[in-house]
């Protein structure tokens, strides 16, 4: 099988190239299982050194100092320029809040008066501290505006209340927020950009080969036929398709190991391989237009990386805007991401919960039936069109 070998020479010639997006892979998961391992999920709340200079003193003052007390701890500085700024600068503090003189009057009278603040460039905190004091400014300017009768200590009093009320909140466990097969999902969609590029380069750069003038007409002289020519050519392929296949499903399952026992990975793995008739239908098509090496990279850089963004590979697709995802469905990365979706959701293997996940693989069949059609109408016209010459 000479033509057979020939291919896999070539495939060989490309690992070291084909290699780095294994790497790639292979890092990304390591990643993915460093964040997944080390993620605390929980919520504590870390209290701000803040400093405030007021230049009067009032109940409506004292009151916002209060409801600061929940979320800051309060540090005396002098109101000399220098030590205010050596107060931010040796982080002694992080914010600085000035109340100017008749503060309070004017927000009685309906005005709105400006508070001064100095903050640490860049400081996360600083906002945590303008949405306590906006706050407690804005409920205290409802009560003034509802009941302008009402005492200022007893207005204070009901502001205190009021943002006194806390809302329990319960944090979802990682295995609730990824759901069983939530991190294998991730996986196998990582696992679309490796498989798509290395099959576009691979392939690609074989029919880039036997697509040269020269070669064809040295093959029509052989005498191997051209059926079985054609034969070990699409034999080697897909070979070459089923290997990295393996290899790429084979590191996803390594990695997700902890969830093999999970009857939904056999599915995950049904819908990789489905994804990988696909994509080496892509790589046919891809093959038959490029006319050159450097065009193969360009192509496979754009339309791998594009898709996989677009599709919800490195974004989940919940994230993405409505008008991206109806661009994306027109390739098949939408919906093999979608399918896996579906089979990290499924908790009941039943045939009506599977039944969208079939939908899904049919359509990816439909493209990769679809683009090897492709693939053989562009052969064929640039045959013809070395024959006529």
């Amino acid at each position: 099988m000479p033509v057979f070998k020939l291919c896999l020479k070539i495939f060989k010639k490309n690992i070291p190239v084909m290699s780095i997006y294994f790497g790639v892979f292979i890092l990304v998961s390591f990643i993915m299982m460093s964040n997944a391992s080390g993620a605390q999920l929980g919520y504590s709340d870390v209290k701000t050194d803040i400093a405030i200079l007021a230049e009067e003193e009032s109940v409506l003052i004292d009151g916002l100092k209060t409801s600061l007390s929940d979320v800051a701890n309060f540090i005396e500085i002098g109101d000399e320029r220098s030590e205010i700024q050596d107060a931010l600068y040796f982080r002694r503090v992080g914010y600085i809040l000035r109340i100017p003189s008749g503060f309070t009057a004017e927000f009685l009278a309906g005005d709105t008066p400006t508070l001064a603040k100095t903050v640490v460039p860049g400081s996360n905190s600083n906002i945590y501290i303008d949405m306590n004091i906006e706050q407690y400014l804005n409920t205290a300017r409802l009560y003034a505006n509802a009941m302008p009768d009402m005492d200022l200590g007893e207005l204070t009093d009901e502001v205190l209340n009021d943002l006194a009320q806390d809302t329990n909140v319960s944090m979802l466990s990682g295995e609730r927020i990824y759901g069983e097969q939530g991190m294998m999902q991730y996986y196998f969609n990582y696992l679309a950009y490796t498989f798509m590029f290395v099959l576009i380069l691979g392939i690609s750069t074989i029919m880039l080969v036997f697509n040269n003038l020269i070669i064809k007409r040295r093959n029509a002289c052989s005498p191997i036929s051209a059926s079985k020519i054609n034969f070990q050519f699409y034999l080697a392929n897909m070979f070459f398709t089923l290997v990295s296949w393996l290899i790429l499903v084979s590191l996803s399952l390594v990695f997700g190991r902890k969830e093999l026992s999970n009857p939904n990975t056999l599915y995950f793995v049904l819908n990789s391989l489905i994804f990988a008739i696909t994509a080496s239908g892509i790589s046919f098509f891809i093959g038959n237009l490029v006319k050159g090496r450097e065009a193969i990279n360009a192509v496979a850089n754009v339309f791998t990386l594009g898709t996989c963004f677009i599709s919800g590979v490195f974004v989940p697709q919940v994230l993405l805007g409505e008008g991206v995802l109806r661009i994306a469905s027109f390739f098949p990365t939408y919906w093999y991401v979608k399918a896996n979706a579906q089979i990290a959701g499924i908790s009941n293997l039943s045939w009506s919960n599977l039944n969208g996940v079939g939908n899904t693989f049919l359509v990816q069949i439909g493209f990769a039936a679809a683009f090897f059609i492709l693939a053989m109408v562009v052969g064929k016209r640039k045959q013809m069109a070395v024959e006529e010459e």
